[in-house]
């Protein structure tokens, strides 16, 4: 199996059922340590930087990366820190797709 970052987000089309349990686990257990999985609904992490420009710089970082791959993260951007927040909103629940976005946005943190 390709690693998660290697991925592609695909557009959900709403006939997905939202991934629980074991499968969620599996995909968690893939992503860099610091995710979390929350109530089987969202991924959440948040990053720390040591001032609000660095924060700026990666929030922007991830815009461009949802923009690409056509999937839109919650961010929550203050001084020195970045809160990402997935899921898809569609189904109101969880997609691999979310993962894999997760996957990536641990590959622009610095």
């Amino acid at each position: 199996m390709a690693a998660l970052g290697e991925g592609e987000c695909v557009p959900c089309k709403g006939s997905l059922a939202p991934l629980k349990g074991e499968p969620l686990g599996r995909l968690a257990a893939e992503l860099k340590p610091g995710w979390q999985v929350i109530k089987e609904h969202h991924l959440e992490r948040e990053f720390k930087f040591k001032d609000f420009r660095e924060a700026l710089t990666f929030t922007n970082r991830v815009g461009e990366l949802a923009e690409e791959q056509g999937h839109h993260p919650d961010i929550y951007l203050s001084w020195g820190k970045v809160k990402v927040k997935i899921w898809t909103h569609k189904i109101d629940g969880l997609t691999e797709s979310d993962f894999v976005l997760a996957a990536k946005v641990d590959r622009l943190s610095f």
